[in-house]
């Protein structure tokens, strides 16, 4: 019978560690499935469950869409996929990137809270900015069980600190009592109650997760048009509450916190300004150049191209060194 509980894990900066410790604690015959995203670059060889699988007992495996969730088991989110959870199955998809990231934790996390309900036990680990908030919000919301590590132990706390922070959290714990706990809580039957209606909104994500056209889900009524563009593909951003967390999607589905669309923003500046630096430099040869040409038989013309290109280089200084002051003081 597939199972009727599933654990979904995410994490981000200093989460193989946090993960090592987590399921190294775990018995061998844990029965409930865990499904892990950790933030991973596109291009990384996608070894993470071997890894984890020498941690401990648990068996893990790199997910290939439509295998069977059982237990034991660890089920592990490969590079440059979202993964989803249904109900005794697990999928990866080619959705549209959130929070900057795919894999992200939003996405695995919305789907356990929409086929799962109250047997989903959503689990937030170290990490930067706040990926992982809303979607333990909808577990949450959906009758689930929300944790987070404990940020003061968290080696990068952002993660847990911002799911505590917007989410009434069942259970804040340090990473050394986590497997404990999971295992206590899975030991209690879950209770036979029906599970909270499933909001439309959750569907629509959920399905632009999979990589369905986004307009014709609904995502044009997840949230009002806001005065921000996407920093993917341009096009104007819905903004969404989730209680009293704003977060934003496109029509094409790209999503972002507040945080990560904040960084993302800052980095398009920066590489802005590069850019300027770069046109600035190599107008400033070019005029150099026209100047030498003519230094021969038009001096005074010679004399206005080096005062151009004086100029041009004094300004891509000038920014050059607003951009390394400005990453010094991060």
């Amino acid at each position: 019978m597939p199972p009727d509980r599933v654990i979904v894990v995410g994490t981000s900066s200093g989460g193989v560690e946090a993960l090592r410790i987590l399921l190294g604690g775990l018995p061998g015959d844990f029965a409930t499935p865990i499904c892990v995203v950790q933030h991973i670059a596109a291009s990384a060889p996608g070894i993470l469950h071997q890894v984890l699988e020498r941690a401990g007992s648990l068996p893990a495996f790199k997910v290939v869409s439509g295998m069977p969730l059982r237990a034991p088991g660890v089920y592990v989110a490969p590079p440059d996929f979202h993964l989803m959870v249904e109900k005794g199955m697990v999928r990866v998809t080619k959705g549209p990137r959130e929070n900057r990231f795919r894999p992200a934790v939003d996405p695995l996390f919305r789907s356990a809270a929409y086929s799962y309900g109250p047997g989903a036990i959503g689990v937030v680990l170290t990490g930067d900015l706040d990926d992982g908030t809303s979607g333990l919000w909808a577990i949450k919301e959906h009758g689930g069980i929300a944790i987070a590590q404990d940020p003061a132990e968290a080696l990068y706390p952002s993660m847990p600190r911002s799911a505590i922070q917007h989410v009434a959290v069942d259970h804040v714990v340090p990473i050394g009592a986590l497997a404990p706990l999971l295992v206590t809580l899975t030991s209690v039957p879950l209770e036979s109650a029906p599970a909270p209606q499933r909001s439309a909104e959750l569907e629509a994500e959920v399905q632009i997760a999979k990589g369905e056209d986004a307009r014709q889900v609904g995502v044009m009524g997840l949230g009002r048009p806001s005065t921000y563009t996407c920093p993917d593909c341009h096009g104007v951003l819905l903004e969404i509450k989730d209680g009293g967390v704003t977060r934003f999607r496109c029509h094409t589905g790209h999503a972002y916190s507040a945080e990560s669309l904040a960084s993302a923003v800052f980095e398009g500046i920066e590489e802005t300004m590069w850019a300027a630096v770069r046109a600035l430099d190599e107008g400033g040869s070019l005029l150099e150049q026209m100047a030498r040409e003519f230094q021969e038989h038009d001096g005074e013309s010679a004399d206005s191209l080096k005062d151009r290109a004086s100029t041009a280089k004094r300004r891509a200084d000038q920014i050059r060194r607003l951009i390394v002051s400005e990453s010094a003081a991060e």
